[in-house]
């Protein structure tokens, strides 16, 4: 990838856990151990706001497609809906037995979506007053890793060594096994594939249809860390963290490494997330984030 380091954001909220693009990329969240999460203007290295209440370590979290809300989850088994200009959490959402280690909203923000150790995928109408889930998937063996979801299909990873695809329209269930537990799982922009990250230090392609494997990608270490892999906004290139404090980037086609991006040196890179419409993406190791790119976009952002 073509890409350089553009800004360094130190985050003062103990290790990022994660860290997260908006809908159109302008701004970022990061979800701290220190039970907080930061909303960023990433490209001016500048702090909008902190929203407190989680009572414990902030996993994950999530931009409505207005950008007018979050939807966060933690390690105090709560999912938080946010008012993003008043900071004040809307409402908390408890159902779950564990933690809650992803969540997302679906592309009109009208359903949150969170998966838990507990090892359950629970659908919460964000828009009614009802705090239970309106729907509870119990179809895996072993803690959810991650969530993605498209217009008509959640995707989810699992311990369990499955990806699970959901057809929200039919109520069909598509489960594949990978053969290795699942870190992440997310489709690629044309929605033709899914990019599966997995516990044996490889990152694999796989047909969303068919389930057949198109690629592998490894070389890199993640160890026993839950490191996130991803594709960058043109499908070019396959991403992960890795142990090292390096972003692999790999050449989707050709499957050789193309590029290593180097965050902190010796410092897990825990969490990455490419940018929706440009050739950048943030990510985070340790206590700070870093944002990749093109000098140009620090002009226009």
């Amino acid at each position: 990838m073509d890409i350089e380091l553009l800004k360094t954001l130190d985050c003062n909220q103990g290790a990022v856990r994660s860290v997260r693009f908006n809908v159109d990329g302008a701004y970022c969240l990061t979800c701290g151990s220190d039970k907080k999460l930061k909303l960023w203007n990433p490209y001016r290295n500048l702090l909008l706001k902190t929203y407190a209440g989680h009572g414990n370590e902030v996993l994950d979290a999530c931009g409505s497609c207005d950008s007018s809300q979050i939807v966060s989850c933690g390690a105090d088994k709560t999912v938080i809906i946010w008012d993003v200009s008043t900071g004040a959490p809307l409402r908390r959402l408890r159902g779950h037995a564990s933690n809650v280690t992803c969540v997302r909203f679906n592309e009109e923000s009208s359903v949150a979506i969170s998966g838990s150790h507990d090892n359950c995928v629970m659908c919460w109408d964000v828009r009614s007053r009802k705090n239970e889930p309106m729907q509870v998937l119990k179809e895996a063996k072993d803690s959810i890793s991650s969530i993605q979801i498209t217009n008509h299909t959640i995707l989810t990873g699992s311990v369990d060594c499955r990806i699970r695809q959901y057809d929200l329209r039919t109520g069909d269930l598509v489960s594949d096994f990978v053969g290795e537990p699942v870190l992440s799982a997310s489709f690629t922009g044309d929605g033709q594939c899914i990019v599966v990250g997995c516990g044996d230090e490889c990152v694999r392609l796989f047909d969303k249809d068919s389930g057949e494997m198109l690629g592998e990608y490894s070389g890199h270490r993640t160890g026993d860390f839950r490191v996130e892999s991803a594709v960058d906004n043109t499908d070019a290139f396959i991403l992960s963290g890795a142990v090292d404090g390096n972003i692999w980037c790999w050449d989707m086609v050709k499957g050789e490494v193309a590029s290593k991006l180097q965050h902190s040196p010796g410092v897990v890179v825990n969490s990455i997330h490419p940018h929706p419409s440009k050739s950048a993406l943030v990510s985070a190791a340790g206590q700070n984030v870093k944002l990749w790119g093109k000098p140009e976009y620090l002009d226009s952002d």
